[in-house]
């Protein structure tokens, strides 16, 4: 489905969608008539309940981003992407969008069974907004981005959901839209055709486009969008960074439980990791460090009983929540038979730390040989820092330990003053002034929702 709805937004114009108060109500009904006489015997009554499928909605969809709706099954999130789409209209509230709307909301969506893949192209691009020129210059692009090329002649009704999903697919991302709706179709391509989405959204977002996501892969929803909200039975219980809200979405799904002095654990208890000790070479504690040097990081644990082959992992993240590296038992080749009722440690070695300057949170988890059950996950356990220093490169995340050579023609070389070791430990300094004063904002902020959701529970009870 493709829309045009010009509107102006006065001031939020980097708003491509705002979704004011609403609310949608479905009928389920327990019993309907399905005949005059039934409706005559029940005096012309269905009886049936109302599902609040969602409840005074308020939000703002920045232009430009890739935004996530997160919740589990029959949160509101296809109501509310169909009720931006059009499909559905609210029964209360308004939704206001800026440009044209394309909608991949189900498999096969706009398509003709009986008509072949290169008839349901002009179809579907027709219903999407597209001219029959505009489809006719467009069209070999869409059938090879979609891998259908070879049956493209062939009813779609002989098709496989894959290829479905991804002609159908292709269509919607060549009408160019301003606002693209996605609703977890992509579950259904293989990993070619899921990286060729995502470079297409990397693609629009540059383009200055909005890609508004429902998806219940939440690891790719922390890194592929931007922004997030997450909704439980209709109603916006949270919305903020995308990793920020994956995070407390998986809390609660898993049933995590804060943990003093800091992180989240998780898990099925048969045993625990009691200690996570970020060490430099000395075995000294140290939460401070450079690129290039030498840590370790010690794991210990208390086994409640015998655990067959467990597998030990650790993985690192930014502070923004981006997963920056992990390691498990499996592929260091390091899974013990078993381990016996009782306290025990390992440690990870990292010969040179090969970070940039920022702050880190340090993850671990122990979980069953088949790594199907998770058997304790403590989250962001400890932060740590690395620190400006000689040889931390120029940017990014991670350092390669790179260097320039073999310039031709040779040309003689700039002499570069090198920074002193004063320099060096003044931007330290800055750095860590900078992360205290994040950390500070960050626990206000933990104080403020802890506040608002005491007084919420107050006023509920004095309602009660």
């Amino acid at each position: 489905m493709s829309t045009t709805n010009p509107v102006s937004f006065g001031s939020g114009d980097d708003i491509a969608v705002q979704v004011e108060d609403v609310a949608k109500v479905f009928r389920v009904y327990k019993e309907r008539n399905q005949s005059i006489k039934g409706s005559l015997l029940r005096r012309g009554r269905a009886h049936f309940e109302e599902f609040h499928a969602l409840r005074d909605i308020n939000l703002q969809i920045p232009q430009g981003k890739t935004f996530g709706l997160l919740g589990h099954n029959g949160s509101g999130k296809s109501t509310l992407l169909k009720c931006i789409a059009k499909i559905l209209t609210p029964d209360t509230g308004k939704i206001t969008s800026r440009g044209r709307i394309a909608a991949m909301l189900e498999v096969g969506s706009g398509f003709h069974p009986e008509l072949s893949g290169r008839e349901n192209v002009y179809l579907n691009g027709a219903i999407l907004g597209m001219s029959k020129a505009e489809i006719d210059k467009k069209f070999d692009q869409i059938v090879d981005f979609s891998g259908v090329e070879h049956f493209i002649d062939q009813p779609v009704k002989n098709y496989s959901s894959g290829m479905y999903v991804r002609l159908g697919f292709a269509v919607s991302i060549h009408v160019e839209p301003d606002i693209l709706l996605v609703d977890e179709v992509l579950a259904v391509g293989d990993m070619e055709f899921q990286e060729k989405c995502m470079d297409k959204f990397a693609q629009f977002k540059e383009e200055g486009r909005t890609v508004i996501v429902v998806s219940h892969g939440l690891e790719q929803m922390r890194t592929f969008c931007d922004e997030a909200a997450w909704l439980e039975h209709g109603v916006l219980k949270d919305v903020g960074p995308a990793a920020q809200i994956v995070d407390a979405y998986s809390d609660v799904v898993r049933g995590a439980v804060s943990v003093q002095g800091g992180g989240t654990r998780f898990g099925t208890g048969e045993a625990i990791i009691t200690g996570l000790e970020w060490l430099d070479d000395q075995g000294r504690q140290s939460l401070k460090n450079f690129t290039g040097e030498n840590v370790r990081i010690k794991l210990s644990y208390e086994a409640k009983a015998r655990i067959e082959a467990p597998v030990f992992g650790v993985s690192v993240d930014t502070r923004e929540g981006y997963w920056v590296w992990g390691l498990h038992g499996h592929d260091a080749n390091f899974v013990p038979e078993a381990i016996e009722p009782g306290p025990g440690s390992l440690e990870i070695v990292i010969p040179h730390l090969p970070l940039r300057p920022a702050s880190y949170t340090l993850s671990a988890s122990i979980q069953n040989k088949d790594m199907t059950k998770v058997i304790d996950a403590w989250q962001k356990a400890l932060r740590f820092e690395v620190l400006p220093g000689p040889g931390m490169e120029s940017g990014g995340v991670v350092v390669f330990g790179a260097h320039f050579e073999n310039l031709k023609p040779e040309r003689p070389m700039i002499d570069i003053p090198q920074r002193t070791r004063s320099q060096w430990e003044e931007l330290a300094v800055r750095q860590v002034d900078e992360e205290d004063k994040a950390a500070e904002l960050e626990e206000a902020a933990r104080l403020v929702e802890a506040l608002e959701a005491r007084d919420a529970a107050t006023g509920e009870a004095m309602q009660g």
